[in-house]
């Protein structure tokens, strides 16, 4: 029986596996442009959703996403402004109902004081 040796190979950083009729995703190329000029070319899948912009990867600026010879027009129409908690309370209670709590509880702690105060 013969024996079999590897030589040479350098294990773990080189495939063994040939990429002969391996099919790839179809591809599209798009471009990016930041105000300082850089381009950034980035490579999604035909059917991704493209970003209209990106960081860049030079000065870390954001891109814009390049049509013809133009940028796109960042629409941030969609964005919604995060929420506080005061506008999150405001959706479960009104003012009035607040005040009442409000008042519960400052009634509440001046009697816990009060009581704290007879037992000392």
């Amino acid at each position: 029986m013969a024996q079999q040796t590897m030589r040479g190979m350098r294990l773990g950083t080189q495939s063994l596996e040939s990429e002969a009729g391996v099919v790839l995703a179809e591809r599209n190329n798009f471009s990016y442009r930041c105000a300082n000029g850089h381009e950034t070319a980035m490579v999604f899948a035909a059917e991704a959703e493209v970003p209209q912009s990106w960081q860049c990867k030079i000065c870390g600026a954001q891109a814009l996403l390049r049509e013809g010879e133009g940028v796109v027009v960042l629409d941030d129409s969609d964005e919604k402004t995060a929420r506080t908690h005061w506008e999150m309370l405001l959706e479960r209670r009104s003012i009035e109902e607040l005040d009442e709590i409000l008042q519960e509880r400052l009634d509440d702690i001046r009697g816990r004081r009060e009581a704290a105060k007879a037992s000392n």
